[in-house]
């Protein structure tokens, strides 16, 4: 391997020295864990001994982003994030952002690529994993003699600067303001829809052109970046060059499944009335703004939120919460669409939520992965009164959602009908057991309220213990007064 080339040592050791760093965090994802010592020692090598290098493994979140919160417990001036990223604004800290240059057969590559123009007669748009950047202009320019000769154009999306800043470091006294870096929100305008920008990639239509135009030849692998381009552009005529197995896929049905399955989710969602968000990233530049957003927009659904912030979410963590009919994925556009089959309760992305409570509001097939795009997008109305019942796919019939007479008393009245609220939800009947409420629970409170165990009831009046029974004793084999056949 060369280090210097796949790790790019000089242009690290020179974005450290020319902003004066003394303390920097280098974040490696799990497959790259191998090579930190050797890229660490290297470094040391071209470095002043007061720069203090402080290794990043087993990140907090999705190993895309880059984990300010790692990084704060060090008091890192920056990040230098090693392999595939989804190249999400950062927050608080500046990020240089070192892709890697992963192997490809470029002649073979340009051959699949112009025997897709010819056999689909539409014009090619090639994206890219940017871990193949490196790449492209050694295919443009293997193609170019051919472009002439073809009726179809090809179009190559660029990647965007791989050094970020965010806004609260782009003061006047910060010299991060170079050629290759860009201010968090700043680097693409989508103004009259002919710009596009997604997973680190940013290309603009020509006048005339819309995406349906054109056949998307994505170059890299089968992975998050990759779904993302698929929902996102499901629409458009798709095939994968697999530059490591050197082969041109052209059969993704399996992958366009996926959609079917997030439609299924989001009518799931309707029918849920207890609602947990988890936060899936601390350093994207806007997640607050989104978690508040929805929140809002579950309440005046009248569905209870909770809000849960455990670091990558799985199965035996989101078990702990069965009251929870549904989760909302907060995080990059990468790691916010999980497979849910294996969860307790579904997980689904901020763009589904807002389709599921935003009452009326229709699936056209777009769908948007990036949550800062959807910041603002959706306005939250006010209900003045419930609305009429709406058809559950689910259910099979007309279903009346939750009553929001208690929502709107809250407003209203504020504590007393708070109090109120919680004392019905928690009344115990004459036979000891607990009144279960018409329809699902509506709270947490609610949900433990209707449970058939609750626990030890500390409040008998008997002190002397129950009775019990005692089983068999001995051991499994042959249990004491057992009769064992000869």
């Amino acid at each position: 391997m060369d280090l210097e080339s796949n790790y790019e040592i000089s242009r690290v050791a020179n974005f450290i020295r020319s902003n004066n760093f003394t303390r920097v965090a280098l974040q490696f994802p799990d497959e790259l864990l191998k090579d930190s010592t050797m890229a660490v020692k290297a470094l040391r090598q071209v470095l002043d001994s007061s720069v203090k290098l402080y290794v990043m493994a087993d990140t907090t979140y999705g190993s895309c982003c880059v984990d300010e919160v790692g990084a704060a417990h060090v008091n890192a001036e920056c990040v230098i994030h090693f392999g595939h990223t989804c190249l999400s604004p950062t927050s608080t800290l500046p990020a240089l952002f070192i892709f890697g240059k992963s192997s490809i057969n470029a002649s073979n590559c340009v051959e699949n690529l112009l025997d897709c123009g010819l056999k689909s007669g539409k014009p090619v748009l090639v994206l890219f994993g940017l871990e193949y950047t490196h790449a492209i202009p050694e295919i443009k320019e293997a193609l170019t003699p051919y472009i002439s000769s073809l009726n179809g154009d090809f179009l190559f999306a660029d990647a965007k600067c791989s050094v970020i800043i965010p806004y609260e470091a782009s003061g006047p006294r910060n010299q991060l303001r170079q050629s290759d870096s860009q201010v968090a929100g700043e680097c693409f305008s989508k103004g009259n829809g002919l710009d596009y920008t997604m997973g680190g990639l940013r290309w603009r239509l020509p006048e005339g052109r819309k995406m349906e135009d054109y056949l998307l030849f994505w170059i890299g692998l089968n992975n998050p970046a990759f779904a993302n381009v698929l929902l996102t552009f499901n629409s458009c005529e798709t095939v994968r060059y697999a530059a490591n197995e050197v082969c041109l896929v052209t059969d993704l049905s399996q992958q366009k499944k996926v959609l079917k399955r997030r439609y299924y989710l989001v009518e799931k969602a309707k029918d849920a009335n207890i609602i947990g968000i988890l936060v899936g990233t601390l350093g994207a530049v806007g997640y607050l703004h989104m978690i508040h957003h929805i929140k809002e927009l579950i309440t005046k659904a009248g569905k209870k939120p909770y809000t849960f912030v455990m670091g990558r979410p799985n199965p035996s963590k989101l078990a702990n919460f069965p009251e929870c009919d549904v989760f909302i994925n907060v995080a990059c556009a990468q790691t916010a669409l999980l497979d849910s089959k294996e969860f307790f309760a579904p997980i689904i992305t901020p763009f589904e939520a807002m389709l599921a409570l935003d009452r009326g509001s229709q699936w056209t097939g777009g769908y948007v992965m990036e949550f800062q795009d959807l910041i603002g997008s959706t306005p939250v109305k006010a209900r003045e009164q419930p609305e009429e019942a709406r058809f559950s796919f689910l259910e099979g019939g007309y279903v009346e959602d939750l009553e929001l007479q208690d929502f709107h008393e809250v407003e209203k009245d504020g504590v007393h009908a708070l109090v109120n609220a919680t004392e019905k939800a928690l009344r115990i009947c004459d036979d000891n057991s607990q009144s279960v409420t018409k329809g699902k629970a509506r709270s947490g409170a609610e949900y433990f309220a209707s449970r058939s165990y609750h626990g030890l009831d500390i409040n008998v009046s008997n002190s002397l213990p129950e009775k019990f029974l005692i089983g068999k004793s001995g051991k499994a084999s042959g249990y004491k007064n057992e009769n064992v056949e000869p």
